[in-house]
């Protein structure tokens, strides 16, 4: 079934539709996004100064944004868009943080949360973005995940039993009931793992998040040194995937609003310590899989499922962290594999079926899957920079097939 156009309505309210494997889905998505860049996050806000409350706004300001956002906007457009944390704009941060008042990383937030609602209401951005070809889009996407399919194998080396098991229960899921797959595979982990005494639920606490207001302050330093870069790096590494996954995935969503209001939420909640907000690619990849749902039109409950976990995360910072930190990291990589091995093939079948763009969505897809980065900005985006290279070399000036020239 093809994806929805935005906006299409449908007869049924969405939370009678949601599904536990759409929620399931969900949950893994913000799993592995908390999990795997949360420790950035941390450096980042310390490499301000931050005090423990600082750090623990940040988490909360950048919770509540993706949330509200993933469910918004999935609501809107009827469509899986999830939003996340610039993850290599919070590495940026770790290095350019050093010696900056917090006033003034702060203001820095908020000049970059202006420029990239600009750069989404103007429509600029998606202007660049609808020159991209989708098997170019496709290319990338599968080079973005190829590592995640990878980890699935390679950390069983270190715990076989676990892995091997969740492995074994996701190919019986797909043959026997495939919605459940992938809750199969999880809550066969959660068992083993429990077993094997690797899950550590006992520093987990209830413990609320405060948010702590910063005034700002302009700096020129600081807009040269963090608010451009940030705005940069947010872009090229995380908005251009983020796209690509989108319309990879085949939905049909406006970008320049969505990209847009990540900018307003960004500036709303800069002061709190919400340094950027832009769309998810891999998390999202997780929520546009056939494991969320059966039905494509359906698969943006696994978006929204993710937000009510993001707005849990924004208010009980604290609790969730320690939660997800008490799942061991085998367990973690396992089951984001598991979930993107659908999404990795269909996203090779789209990049190579073409002959004309075939070669190029190769090259996109190797450049992207080596990890590259070359000037601070991620293999993603130099991804498309060549397959677009390779395209214009192979192609640009050749007649279209059967119209020689003279005849």
């Amino acid at each position: 079934m093809t994806p929805p156009a935005p906006g299409d309505a449908t007869t049924t309210a969405w939370w009678r539709e949601l599904s536990l494997s759409a929620v399931i889905a969900g949950f893994v998505a913000v799993l592995v996004g908390f999990t795997s860049s949360a420790v950035l996050v941390f450096q980042a806000a310390g490499a301000f100064g931050a005090s423990p409350d600082e750090i623990a706004s940040w988490i909360g300001a950048l919770g509540l944004g993706m949330g509200a956002t993933s469910i918004a906007l999935s609501l809107r457009y009827r469509a899986p868009v999830l939003t996340a944390w610039s993850t290599p704009g919070a590495a940026m941060l770790i290095t350019a943080g050093a010696g900056v008042p917090m006033s003034e990383a702060i203001g820095a937030f908020m000049l970059c949360a202006v420029l990239i609602t600009l750069a989404g209401f103007s429509g600029l951005f998606e202007r660049l973005m609808n020159r991209i070809p989708v098997a170019l889009a496709a290319g990338m996407l599968a080079g973005v995940l190829l590592r995640f399919g990878f980890d699935v194998f390679v950390v069983m080396q270190h715990r076989f039993v676990l892995v091997f098991a969740m492995f074994c229960a996701y190919l019986a899921g797909r043959r026997l009931w495939p919605r459940y797959a992938v809750v199969s595979a999880l809550a066969l982990g959660i068992v083993i793992a429990g077993g094997q005494g690797l899950l550590h639920l006992e520093t987990i606490s209830l413990t609320t998040v405060t948010p702590v207001f910063t005034p700002p302050a302009f700096s020129l330093g600081a807009t040269i040194g963090i608010a451009l870069p940030l705005f940069v790096v947010t872009m090229a590494s995380q908005n251009v995937p983020g796209i690509a996954v989108i319309r990879a995935s085949g939905y049909r969503v406006p970008i320049s609003p969505v990209i847009g209001w990540t900018g307003i939420a960004t500036l709303l909640l800069a002061p709190f310590g919400g340094f950027a907000l832009n769309l998810a690619a891999i998390t999202a990849a997780i929520c546009m899989g056939r494991e969320a749902h059966e039905d494509p039109a359906r698969r943006y409950l696994a978006a929204v499922a993710a937000g009510g976990f993001y707005l849990l995360l924004g208010l009980l910072g604290g609790t969730v962290g320690a939660l997800f930190a008490a799942f061991p990291r085998e367990l973690v990589l396992a089951i984001a594999g598991i979930a993107l091995l659908g999404t990795i093939g269909n996203g090779l079948a789209t990049a190579l079926r073409d002959e004309k763009e075939r070669e190029a969505a190769l090259v996109t897809f190797l450049v992207t899957a080596s990890g590259t980065s070359i000037l601070g900005i991620g293999s993603a985006f130099w991804g498309i920079v060549a397959g677009s290279l390779t395209l214009v070399a192979m192609h640009a000036g050749k007649p279209a097939p059967g119209k020689q020239s003279g005849r």
